[in-house]
């Protein structure tokens, strides 16, 4: 799938998005379900399991505010993944849960991260690519 440029960052095009899903890989690629694990674990980056919880015991104070993780790859296809990691206000409008590879319609960004996305188009194949490993 190409994107579009939009200021420094890559964003997903509007034509990419079908339904409730974005079927094909931002990349051209499959992600890393290793590297996507640690970036939900990493609570610097995503900030994932402030509000989910999931099949991470080693984890401690995993969120209540939004669906477990377990069993995502079961419920929801990869491009249903995607389209929820990349913006899931575009399936849910009153979302709390931040747009990861959008830089446009954000409020409040602090100026050194106007124009960037929280995650890379790499990094956003790499949580899919994982999320979709947990189908129990």
């Amino acid at each position: 799938m190409r994107g579009v440029l939009v200021g420094a960052a890559m964003c997903v095009a509007a034509n990419a998005v079908a339904a409730d899903s974005i079927p094909e890989s931002l990349t051209g690629a499959r992600g890393d379900p290793v590297r996507g694990r640690a970036i939900i674990v990493n609570r610097h980056l995503g900030l994932c399991l402030l509000c989910h919880s999931g099949p991470f015991e080693e984890q401690r104070f995993q969120g209540d505010l939004a669906p477990d993780l377990k069993g995502a790859g079961a419920r929801l296809s990869e491009g249903q993944l995607r389209l929820r990691i990349v913006d899931n206000s575009r399936v849910n409008s009153a979302t709390i849960m931040p747009a990861y590879y959008r830089t446009a319609r954000l409020a409040r960004v602090a100026p050194a991260y106007q124009g960037k996305t929280v995650l890379s188009s790499e990094q956003v194949e790499d949580v899919v690519a994982f999320l979709s490993t947990l189908r129990d």
